[in-house]
């Protein structure tokens, strides 16, 4: 069965179809940069535009950077404020012009990675971050999802840990990978005194460079894997929550 997964992100949406039984994408990805500002009625009428695009009558699941509960974003650092207490599942199923799943953007790309990735069939407590725009985190334990976990926000040296080790720091800040390794070292030293996973999983664009950085990481007990499905997880995980409703 195909099914229709949208990745909204702090910086880009994606989207494509999915065969949820195998993982993998059936038709070319689409990106459309994200509005700004963020606004809840522009980023609606980016997915109208690309259920549009696909010309898609199926099921649909969407990705929220941010907590989302039964339906209502929580929190939206990386978009506008207008999205706190909003019935987002509402207002883009509206858009998409039928009723779609959302839950948040790491939890979907861990979904996947724990079905079809890194992750598939890893015991215990594993973790997975992706660097972005922000952090985002997915929490499992034993293949299960602990839903909403924002690890990105634990502070570090005064600020947000992903104002220091996300992407966008690394690009704001022009660091070296080496400088910037250094960074995500110190905030994996953090979690991992927090949660101790067995596991930490890499995603976002960032995974696709997982060379340059991850052999610089070497401050914490647990093995860390770059996602295998890369910035491909959002996506897949949103289409596998709609088929799962």
């Amino acid at each position: 069965m195909d099914v229709l997964g949208i990745d909204i992100g702090g910086s880009g949406i994606k989207a494509a179809p999915v065969n949820v039984i195998a993982g993998t994408l059936t038709a070319e990805r689409v990106k459309v940069p994200t509005p700004r500002p963020a606004l809840p009625d522009a980023i609606a009428e980016a997915v109208k535009q690309l259920v549009a695009d696909f010309g898609w009558s199926g099921p649909i699941g969407i990705t929220f950077p941010g907590v989302v509960i039964d339906g209502i974003t929580w929190t939206a650092a990386n978009l506008d404020p207008a999205w706190i207490g909003l019935d987002a599942r509402a207002l883009l199923g509206k858009a998409a012009g039928k009723e779609v799943s959302l839950l948040n953007d790491a939890d979907a790309a861990g979904v996947a990675e724990m079905k079809f990735g890194a992750g598939a069939g890893v015991p215990g407590t594993v973790l997975l971050l992706t660097f972005g725009t922000g952090i985002g985190s997915a929490l499992f334990t034993d293949g299960l999802l602990v839903p909403n976990t924002e690890f990105g926000h634990i502070e570090i040296r005064g600020k947000d840990a992903e104002e220091r080790a996300s992407e966008r720091a690394r690009e704001l800040h022009d660091l070296s990978w080496g400088k910037w390794a250094g960074r995500v070292d110190e905030y994996l030293a953090h979690v991992e005194a927090l949660l101790w996973p067995s596991l930490f999983i890499i995603g976002g664009g960032i995974s696709r460079r997982a060379d340059k950085f991850i052999p610089l990481l070497t401050n914490v007990r647990a093995q860390i894997v770059p996602a295998v499905m890369q910035n491909n997880a959002g996506i897949v995980g949103a289409a596998m929550a709609a088929a799962a409703t």
